[in-house]
């Protein structure tokens, strides 16, 4: 049997040893409850598991010390594994296969039965999964390809959600995003709809910086109200708008070979997240927090576009200057 090093963390665990009171079954239904929250493994009956460094370790020793106080016996000691067979068996004592499984069959349910739903109702349901696959996650210490799978297919339950139910908000296309000339997009006048959200905040950033510095911006109520001379995009049949699983922004980056900027592509994942879900970023809640409040004040869409785009400006120079060093 190979040994495997003592002094990594990947070797060593934290158990828990318990006998619980014969006679209390409240206590016992509570001690079981919080040891199944915790995700940890049951090496044998009254030995539970957990790594090292995990913060749910912590729930432990509150484990140990109410059954203390119930009159059981429990005590938390260090666990170091000293050969590779012994980390692969209990390593399998963590799998979520069969949860994540279960998982994604109820997201495809879902997925399919969403017209029948309603929008109240399947925003309700896609909520609910969602927290199952972020709790679920949270407990998932080894994850692999059956977390990956159960998150690609809430992502895609979302983009359904999205494409069915929202109005007013264009629906992807399956047109192939092209390479475009910048140059031929200068001093130009762009339409989008009117009120502008995350999406169309973002891409008027990046149009005003990043592609047409003299560009003008006219907000229309629909998209049949779109000029000819004008380059539409966000809306359904425009020049510029979601295709396949991009949002708008996206696509706006990839039309002008901007997706190799590491600073704007993170501001795309906000920024995707934000207007169709799918993989949380952890800047995301903050961004919208921030264009919430100027969406209070703002007292017209060119306003609210010139106060966004001082935080598109902020956020963009932290990404660089974060990824820079």
């Amino acid at each position: 049997m190979r040994k495997v090093a003592e002094s990594t963390n990947e070797s060593r665990y934290q158990a828990l040893l318990l006998s619980l009171p014969t006679r209390n079954s409240t206590v016992r239904m509570r001690v079981w409850r919080n040891l199944k929250s915790t995700g940890c493994a049951v090496l044998r009956d009254g030995v539970y598991v957990l790594p090292v460094g995990v913060a749910q370790t912590a729930a432990l020793e509150e484990v140990e010390s109410e059954v203390k106080s119930a009159g059981g016996f429990a005590m938390t000691v260090g666990l170091t594994l000293n050969t590779s067979s012994a980390l692969a068996h209990i390593r399998t004592l963590f799998e979520r296969n069969d949860q994540y499984g279960r998982l994604v069959e109820d997201i495809h349910r879902a997925k399919t039965g969403l017209a029948r739903l309603g929008k109240r109702k399947a925003e309700t349901a896609i909520q609910r999964l969602r927290r199952l696959y972020e709790e679920l996650s949270a407990i998932d210490f080894y994850p692999g390809e059956a977390q990956l799978q159960a998150k690609d297919a809430l992502a895609s339950l979302e983009l359904e959600a999205h494409d069915l139910f929202a109005e007013g908000e264009p629906r992807a296309s399956k047109a192939r995003v092209r390479r475009l000339d910048a140059a031929k997009y200068r001093r130009r006048t762009w339409a989008t709809r009117k009120t502008p959200w995350v999406d169309r905040l973002a891409c008027a950033w990046l149009i005003k910086r990043f592609i047409d510095r003299g560009a003008k911006f006219l907000w229309i109520e629909r998209p049949r109200d779109c000029p000819r001379h004008a380059i539409g995009f966000d809306f359904d049949g425009a020049k510029f708008t979601h295709a396949g699983h991009r949002v708008t922004y996206e696509v706006l980056l990839a039309s002008f070979g901007l997706e190799k900027d590491s600073a704007l592509a993170s501001i795309g994942a906000a920024v995707h997240f934000l207007d169709v879900g799918g993989i949380p970023m952890p800047d995301a809640k903050g961004l919208e927090t921030l264009l919430t409040a100027i969406r209070l004040k703002a007292r017209s869409d060119d306003e609210m576009v010139r106060e966004a785009s001082k935080i598109f400006d902020l956020l963009y120079d932290a990404y660089a200057h974060k990824l820079a060093a």
